[in-house]
């Protein structure tokens, strides 16, 4: 590719798998791209694994959209990238507005699909609305006259993460819980496996991938361990769940196969936390995304791969008082 590319990964936080395989597709179709990271805090590990990064105020300040604007000019950034909940609603408003005064696209979907995939309610309410399965939910009045039955599960209407998610056992773990959490959904406790599904779509909303990947183990809500499983049922139907939603890019879909059949948990309109997994899988949406951005039209694919297994670890790096990385060429570190 002749054409040069940026790209700008907003909140990168620990997100380095996703700064690594920008560049590695990047590498791969030989096209000269930049990327750029940017944080609230200079020790967000994935800024320093950037080509460049810029600290930013934090999401909702007044001068939020106008230095991501400033970092977009600068740096002559063709793809914006949102990689938390929290900074979803403000982009999605005014992802127009940035488009319009710079000549960058944000990887983001319509604001409506926002408000349905944020707000937990809403999202229920999708599915329930579209005909797919879903747990049951417990109203108000259900749980005041105790007509629950046990276990549950209880979660923040805007959570993400599993903060605040808990399994729930008897009535007086409900009371605390209840009190405990803002805005709490009260669900029943599924059993089941557990899927994310990573989809991509064109900046047109068409599909062009969907890797569902089996939960093996997580810590706070991100997966650890994971299988990619070729489940037909549940590419099916998730086909039917976006056709029906309209997203475009990189989203994640979660879902429980229970004994009852498929039944969704919540939608994530963002690159999930282990979508690395699907990117090396060979589902690349990286490098599906630079395709895009040089003017090429692309037809859904889906690998037919042995399973695949994933397992994901902790590293880390070191900085000098200059917040410079200690580590030599071969990536080990250079202790002094």
């Amino acid at each position: 590719m002749s054409k040069e590319i940026n790209v700008l990964i907003l909140s990168a936080g620990r997100r380095v798998e996703l700064v690594q395989c920008f560049k590695n597709a990047a590498k791969k179709l030989k096209v000269s791209s930049k990327i750029v990271a940017a944080d609230l805090s200079d020790t967000a590990p994935a800024i320093y694994f950037a080509d460049k990064y810029y600290l930013i105020p934090r999401i909702g300040s007044k001068d939020y959209v106008q230095k991501i604007l400033d970092i977009c000019k600068k740096e002559k950034i063709n793809l914006i990238v949102p990689t938390i909940d929290t900074e979803l609603q403000i982009l999605s408003e005014k992802k127009k507005y940035i488009e319009e005064n710079t000549f960058a696209k944000v990887l983001i979907s319509d604001k409506e699909v926002i408000k349905i995939c944020r707000n937990k309610k809403n999202t229920q309410n999708f599915f329930e609305k579209n005909g797919f399965g879903v747990p049951k939910e417990y109203t108000e009045q259900e749980i005041k006259q105790g007509d629950i039955c046990y276990p549950v599960f209880i979660k923040p209407l805007d959570g993400s993460s599993s903060i605040n998610a808990f399994k729930v056992n008897n009535q007086k773990e409900l009371e605390f819980f209840y009190e405990y959490i803002d805005n709490p959904i009260v669900q029943e406790y599924m059993e089941g496996e557990e899927y994310t599904i990573d989809v991509f779509l064109d900046f047109d909303g068409n599909i062009l991938s969907i890797v569902p990947r089996l939960r093996i183990a997580t810590r706070s809500g991100e997966i650890l361990k994971g299988k990619i499983v070729q489940d037909v049922d549940i590419i099916n139907d998730v086909k039917r769940l976006i056709k029906k939603l309209k997203p475009i890019g990189h989203i994640t879909v979660q879902c429980m196969k229970t004994s009852e059949g498929i039944k969704y948990i919540e939608i994530n309109p963002r690159f999930g936390g282990g979508a690395p997994m699907s990117i090396m899988y060979g589902e690349d949406s990286c490098e599906k995304l630079y395709r895009l951005l040089n003017g090429e039209s692309m037809e859904y694919s889906q690998k037919c791969l042995e399973e695949t297994i994933f397992l994901r670890f902790d590293s880390g790096i070191a900085l000098n008082q200059e917040m410079e990385i200690l580590y030599d060429k071969s990536s080990y570190f250079r202790f002094r």
